[in-house]
C-alpha cells in the first residue's frame, strides 16, 4: 500500500508515514520532501476513496488552509514586480473595499491576519454561498472590521482566501486560477496544484474521508443525540481549551450556517473557487513550491521571487495570542510557525491546514515539506500527523549535517 522513493538517510521520514497510514479502513496521504533542492521523499499510499482505489503519486488531495500559503506566495509574486506595497491600503487597489470602515486595512494586516474580518457567520447565511466567487468578493467589500485594523491578530480562517485572493485578482486582472497556472504551476512544471479543478483533472481527486456532510433534518423532529467525539479529537480540544480556545465561539464567528450540510467532496465544492480551504494539491507540488521559497525564491533555474522578497514575506510580524485561535502563531506576512514533536524551527515558516495536511521551508536547514492526507480529525493547524513527520525530517536532515566534510584551509 506504500509507493514512491525515499533517500536511504530519510527512511526514518517513510517509516513514520508508512506507521500513519490506515490499515482497517479506508483513507491515505503523501509526503515528499527537499533537502538542498533535491527530492530525498517522494511516498504516497493508502486508498483516496472508499472503494479501496490506490493513491498514486498525482492524486489530489483537498488541503484546506495549506492553500493559504500558496495564494499568498501570489500576493508576493505581485508586490516582487512593483505591483503592490504591503503598506498600502487594500483599497488602493481594490476600490469597493474601502465600506464600512476598512480604508486604513493595508495589505500587511490582511497578511498577518490584524485586518479584524475574520467573523463570516455574520455575512454568510449558508455555507453554499462559498462556491460564488464574485458574492463571496462582494461580501469581503460590505464587511466590517470587528476591531481596528493592526490592533490585534485573529485567524481569519476562510475569509483570508477571499480577501487575499480578491487582491491577487483585482491587480493582476485575470482569473485567480489562471494567475496561479502562470506564475507557479508553469514555471515549476506543477501538475497537482489547483485552486478550482478544472474537468481534465477531476479523476485524480482524492475523497475527502471525514464527518459525510449531515442530511436535513425534517420539520419538527427533534434533534438527534449528539455522538461521543473519539479519543484523539477530545484530546485535541482539551488541549486547546487549556490555552483558552473556546471552539463554541471561535465556530460562530468563522463558520456559516449550513457548514455540516456542506459537502466538499461535490464536484460544484472541488471546482469552485475557495482559496482560503479549498485548494486541491499533490505533496508533491506542495513540496516543489516552498523548495523554491527555501531556496530565496529559486529551484532548477526558475526564480518565483526575489531573495528580498523572500526575506520581508518570512520575517515574523506578531507573536501575541490570538483573537481567535489563541496560540502564538508568529504570524509571517501569509504564513505561521512550523509545528514539531520536539525539534525548534525558528528560521522555518509555512501553512497547515484542517484535516492535517501542510507545507512548509526552513531556509536555514535547507528543507521543504509537502503533505497530504483525506481521513482523520485534524485541527485548525493540522494535527499530531504532520507534527511527527516534520520531526522525522528535521532530525533525518540533522544526521546528514553531522556527516558532512569540513574543510580547513592550510
Amino acid at each position: 500500500m506504500v509507493a514512491g522513493y525515499v533517500h536511504p538517510d530519510f527512511t526514518a521520514v517513510a517509516d513514520v508515514f508508512r506507521r500513519q497510514l490506515p490499515v482497517d479502513r479506508p483513507g491515505g496521504g503523501a509526503v515528499c520532501v527537499y533537502y538542498r533542492g533535491v527530492p530525498v521523499v517522494d511516498m504516497y499510499g493508502g486508498t483516496r476513496d472508499r472503494d479501496g482505489t490506490a493513491w498514486t503519486r498525482d492524486t489530489l488531495s483537498l488541503s484546506f488552509s495549506t492553500t493559504k500559503g500558496i495564494i499568498a506566495t501570489l500576493l508576493h509574486q505581485l508586490a516582487d514586480r512593483g505591483l503592490l506595497d504591503y503598506d498600502q491600503p487594500v483599497a488602493r487597489y481594490w476600490p469597493e473595499f474601502a465600506q464600512n470602515g476598512k480604508a486604513r486595512i493595508t495589505v500587511r494586516h490582511l497578511l498577518c491576519h490584524e485586518a479584524g474580518l475574520y467573523a463570516l457567520r455574520p455575512l454568510v447565511g449558508d455555507a453554499a454561498e462559498m462556491r460564488d466567487w464574485p458574492h463571496m468578493l462582494r461580501l469581503m467589500e460590505q464587511a466590517a472590521p470587528v476591531h481596528h485594523p493592526g490592533r490585534q491578530n485573529g485567524y481569519h480562517a476562510l475569509t483570508f482566501g477571499w480577501l487575499v485572493g480578491g487582491l491577487v485578482e483585482k491587480i493582476s486582472g485575470q482569473p485567480l486560477a489562471t494567475t496561479l497556472a502562470d506564475n507557479l504551476a508553469a514555471p515549476l512544471a506543477l501538475d497537482g496544484c489547483h485552486i478550482g479543478v478544472p474537468d481534465s483533472a477531476l479523476t485524480r481527486c482524492a475523497q475527502l474521508m471525514m464527518r459525510p456532510p449531515k442530511p436535513p433534518r425534517p420539520a419538527g423532529s427533534p434533534p438527534p443525540p449528539k455522538r461521543p467525539l473519539p479519543l484523539p479529537q477530545r484530546l485535541v480540544e482539551t488541549g486547546l481549551r487549556l490555552t483558552g480556545f473556546e471552539p463554541e465561539s471561535t465556530e460562530a464567528a468563522m463558520v456559516p450556517k449550513g457548514m455540516a450540510r456542506f459537502d466538499w467532496n461535490a464536484k460544484q465544492t472541488v471546482q469552485a473557487c475557495i482559496p482560503g480551504a479549498g485548494g486541491m494539491f499533490s505533496a508533491a507540488s506542495l513540496a516543489r513550491i516552498y523548495a523554491a521559497l527555501g531556496n530565496g525564491g529559486e529551484l532548477d533555474g526558475a526564480r518565483l521571487l526575489s531573495a528580498a522578497t523572500v526575506q520581508k514575506m518570512a520575517t515574523v510580524q506578531n507573536t501575541a495570542r490570538g483573537a481567535v485561535i489563541p496560540v502564538p502563531m508568529r504570524w509571517r506576512l501569509g504564513y505561521h510557525r512550523v509545528f514539531t514533536t520536539g525539534p525548534r524551527t525558528p528560521q522555518a515558516f509555512g501553512h497547515f491546514g484542517y484535516g492535517g495536511s501542510g507545507a512548509w521551508c526552513d531556509p536555514s536547514r535547507g528543507l521543504a515539506v509537502g503533505y497530504v492526507v483525506n481521513y482523520g480529525i485534524g485541527t485548525p493547524f493540522g494535527d499530531m500527523r504532520l507534527w511527527q513527520i516534520n520531526s522525522a525530517v528535521i532530525r533525518a536532515a540533522e544526521k546528514v549535517e553531522t556527516r558532512r566534510p569540513v574543510f580547513v584551509s592550510a
